[in-house]
């Protein structure tokens, strides 16, 4: 679609654009769409002083400086709805596998340990019966609240039904599906995770920032918690040494929306923004 209106300049290398890259390509250019990965504060603002819209290919948004995107008058989108569906379903993938140690089981019979059929072997967690708490109210948190049935859950939601704290005593699997951000920087800390039950299971498809990784490492350590599961991290895409040696502990990149048809409705809600604001339209999806 933006081939027809206007002239693109693709970065197509391996991982994310390299900074001076981005800081070099972005001269003279109207709009920018960005993955999640590329940090856009006023210094890259200020390399295109013609910028008129960010399109990130993202729901969250932390990654972009909105105070200099507003003080120069750039619109910034987001790619929010589109993925909701996806990532609801890739954590509740998320809770199965940590819950029943799927991933322990398969490196299992990879490596040809497994000595056969037995009672007690490689018991995980039933569902049914427990309770989910869920940090952030928002689509996606909502979306994941509604497939607890299905699975005999009772889904609870941080602040909206019960204080933070108390549902941190009281869940068996913990959700996080709130933004990150300063606001929410390592709100699963030390204290936090001592407040859960020895027996539940922390589940993060948010932002990395929110959970201190190294308080999740000192609580897997101490067994103050049973396992958890987690897609996103501090320092994407470095990982910590330390949660790589945790059987109980299921780690993946990054993956909540990454389905063929998610992705392409990202890219293209991306697209339909970037034409409308140089186009002199409202954005579809403004931040």
């Amino acid at each position: 679609m933006l081939e027809q209106h206007y002239s693109i300049d693709l970065y197509s290398g391996d991982g994310a654009i390299p900074r001076d890259e981005l800081l070099r390509q972005i001269a003279g250019k109207d709009a920018l769409i960005c993955l999640l990965s590329e940090r856009v504060d006023a210094t890259v603002m200020d390399a295109a002083p013609g910028l008129k819209v960010v399109a990130n290919i993202a729901v969250g948004y932390d990654n972009i400086d909105i105070s200099a995107a507003r003080a120069r008058r750039i619109v910034v989108t987001n790619t929010p709805d589109v993925l909701t569906d996806a990532v609801a379903e890739f954590t509740w993938a998320l809770i199965l596998a940590v819950a029943r140690r799927v991933a322990e089981g398969d490196r299992l019979v990879r490596g040809g340990s497994w000595k056969g059929w037995g009672l007690d072997f490689m018991l995980g967690m039933e569902l049914r019966g427990k309770q989910l708490g869920i940090l952030g109210a928002g689509r996606i948190g909502r979306a994941v609240a509604a497939k607890a049935p299905a699975f005999g859950m009772t889904a609870v939601f941080a602040r909206h039904d019960m204080p933070l704290d108390q549902l941190l005593v009281t869940s068996d699997v913990i959700s996080i599906h709130t933004p990150g951000g300063p606001e929410t920087r390592h709100l699963i800390n030390r204290k936090a995770l001592a407040r859960m039950k020895r027996s539940a299971l922390l589940v993060n498809t948010a932002r990395g920032s929110i959970v201190d990784e190294e308080a999740l490492a000192w609580a897997l350590e101490e067994r103050l918690i049973a396992g958890a599961a987690l897609d996103v991290y501090e320092r994407e895409p470095e990982v910590s040494p330390i949660l790589k040696t945790f059987e109980n502990v299921l780690l993946v990149p990054h993956l909540g929306s990454a389905t063929r048809e998610t992705r392409t409705a990202m890219a293209d809600l991306a697209v339909r923004n970037v034409l409308a604001v140089l186009g002199g339209d409202p954005p579809l999806t403004p931040v």
